[in-house]
């Protein structure tokens, strides 16, 4: 039994790729340097990320799948999930050796891909839905969220439209990065060199006092009366509750506090 080892990174995947194409080989599975080994493991071979390498598979990928199977790569990539690594490697390996199998669901390589790409999509719909603004004082709005994927990235350009005249922060807490936009140019990303100099309580995402509007805290009070004020109690149902909105996202939604 072969395995390959590699650093977690798309382009090492990639790379992972070619050197068993370059290599004539099969590889079993694909793990994260420092996974544990399976026990009967005859051989390894460590995987030297090269971005030369991977921009060739990645190129040849084009050729052979449509923009919608790249692009379902690119966001079960944005998992950060594990166990996609083996099924994606044999995924683009099968790519190279029988052409366009995105559509082969009786493929479990295909179906994993694909199942994890449909759960990032999922929750990226539920960010645009569940994400809260604060308004500073210097007319930024701040929002954070802790999404359990890397879905940042595919949400920017929803805000970047629809608050295109506006500053606003969306900070991934759980990623320790943002993105920045200034209401005119392209939004950029952005970290902070240490917690203490973040402008807001990790531990529940606000603004700290002497930089949250005064009309802002209004509007949140507001925002919970009117949550509380449309409630029927009567019709209360905790549990649909809980599956439009999973609590995990509560810890940063103004109605929720």
């Amino acid at each position: 039994m072969t395995i390959y080892t590699f650093d977690n990174t798309l382009d090492g995947l990639l790379t992972a790729v070619f050197d068993a194409f370059a290599q004539k080989e099969q590889p079993e599975a694909l793990l994260t340097h420092g996974d544990a080994l399976p026990l009967f493991c005859d051989r390894t071979y460590d995987v030297c990320t090269d971005e030369v390498k991977a921009q060739r598979v990645w190129t040849g990928l084009e050729k052979h799948l449509s923009k919608e199977a790249l692009r379902l790569i690119s966001v079960s990539w944005l998992s950060e999930l594990r166990e996609l690594n083996s099924p994606l490697f044999h995924y683009v390996c099968k790519v190279f050796r029988q052409g366009d199998i995105s559509h082969n669901f009786a493929d479990p390589d295909v179906l994993i891909v694909t199942n994890i790409a449909r759960r990032v999509m999922h929750e990226q719909l539920r960010m645009k839905q569940f994400i809260r603004f604060q308004k500073a004082k210097d007319d930024t709005y701040l929002a954070v969220i802790a999404p359990d994927h890397n879905v940042l990235p595919l949400i920017i350009d929803h805000f970047r439209d629809r608050f295109n005249d506006q500053h606003w922060l969306i900070y991934d807490a759980k990623r320790q990065y943002g993105y920045f936009y200034d209401g005119a140019t392209d939004a950029i990303r952005v970290t902070f060199d240490d917690k203490d100099s973040l402008p807001f309580n990790l531990a529940d995402g606000k603004l700290t006092n002497d930089l949250l509007s005064s009309d802002d805290q209004l509007m949140q009070d507001l925002w919970r009366t009117y949550f509380k004020a449309v409630c029927i109690r009567e019709r209360l149902n905790p549990r649909k509750q809980l599956s439009d909105m999973p609590r995990r996202y509560w810890k940063y939604m103004t109605e929720k506090q």
